[in-house]
């Protein structure tokens, strides 16, 4: 059976038939119930994806490129918020998602996407040659970075970062520090000292947020010299916890009795290991995070932090890559959420 046969045995247009498999948007849900369950019923599976690309140019694919390994990104609660977002506005326009990792080799990435009518890139690519080698002639949004000449989604991050550091200075600290996230073009898994090169801003969201810490902090008579910074290369408890250790470790006249945290992962991994220790929180140690998931607002003491909307970071995205928007630099507000554990 094709298309053709069962609109004339529905007595509707093939467009409809077409727009109930691909723009159920086109169509009344009525409708549209009627055409797929028939069918269903009479053996017909919808219009032929490679015929209908040949003939439109178009596979109503649509290709994110994640930072991480797919693993990790489906497990981490931010990327996996932006993710639902994306697939909301897609599904709702009958477009396929396709999942690719940019820590596949530069020359494995392009030819699986070949076929998608667009890209969205997330987060920091271990190497921009991936993009460079993206067909040019694509639609390509930039989520927490910048690429030249392309739409691209963020946060308000400094101002954010600056506005949770001033909330910690209400409390003037002794010792602060800072825990970044991939803020180094070598790798680094602990203290960030004087021979590190720090990556430029339009790689890392890191580098907006550490100056907005940097500000509040300066306002309040702290130099850069005077906060000591570690760095995580992954966001994830495992690599986390050997740095936070060191940190939590020191003599007690050196450890730090504020850790500005640029991710709640960290924050969180902080919390855990403290209370492993006896440390208080907030009276012996307080803490801040940076994304607002769940699991620090639901656990006790409560995560002070910055929260994102992670989920409509990928909608905005989504957006511009079906057109349905124009492409822009688009820049989302966050929300301060006090907690205890900084309060």
């Amino acid at each position: 059976m094709t298309l053709k046969d069962l609109a004339q045995h529905l007595g509707v247009s093939t467009a409809s038939v077409s727009n109930a498999f691909n723009r159920p948007d086109q169509l009344s849900p009525k409708l549209r119930e009627h055409i797929l369950s028939e069918a269903q019923r009479l053996g017909y599976q919808g219009p032929d994806a490679k015929a209908r690309s040949l003939r439109t140019g178009r596979s109503r694919i649509v290709a994110v490129i994640l930072a991480e390994s797919l693993t990790y990104s489906l497990n981490d609660a931010v990327a996996s918020e932006l993710l639902s977002g994306i697939a909301e506005v897609l599904d709702a326009q009958g477009h396929t998602l396709l999942l690719l990792s940019g820590r596949q080799t530069p020359a494995g990435v392009p030819g699986s996407a070949s076929i998608a009518d667009g890209f969205i890139v997330y987060g920091l690519m271990p190497s921009l040659r991936l993009i460079a080698d993206l067909p040019p002639q694509r639609p390509l949004v930039a989520v927490d970075f910048d690429i030249e000449e392309h739409a691209s989604v963020h946060v308000d991050n400094e101002p954010a970062a600056y506005a949770i550091a001033r909330h910690a200075m209400g409390t003037r600290p002794r010792r602060p520090a800072v825990i970044t996230l991939r803020l180094t073009e070598q790798p680094c898994n602990g203290r960030i000292s004087p021979e590190h090169t720090l990556l430029p801003a339009r790689r890392t969201i890191t580098r907006a947020r550490l100056d907005g810490y940097l500000r509040a902090l300066a306002e309040h008579g702290f130099t850069r010299e005077d906060v000591p910074m570690w760095n995580i290369e992954e966001n994830t408890f495992d690599v986390c916890a050997p740095v936070i250790a060191e940190i939590l470790d020191l003599p007690d006249e050196e450890r730090p009795d504020l850790l500005l945290c640029l991710s709640d992962r960290i924050a969180l991994t902080a919390l855990t290991l403290a209370e492993a220790r006896g440390l208080r929180v907030p009276e012996d140690l307080r803490l801040t995070g940076f994304d607002g998931i769940a699991e620090g607002q639901y656990r006790a003491p409560r995560l002070t932090t910055v929260r994102q909307d992670s989920v409509e970071k990928g909608r905005v995205a989504a957006r511009m890559i079906l057109g349905l928007a124009p492409p822009s630099s688009c820049l989302l507000n966050t929300e301060l959420l006090i907690g205890e554990t900084c309060p």
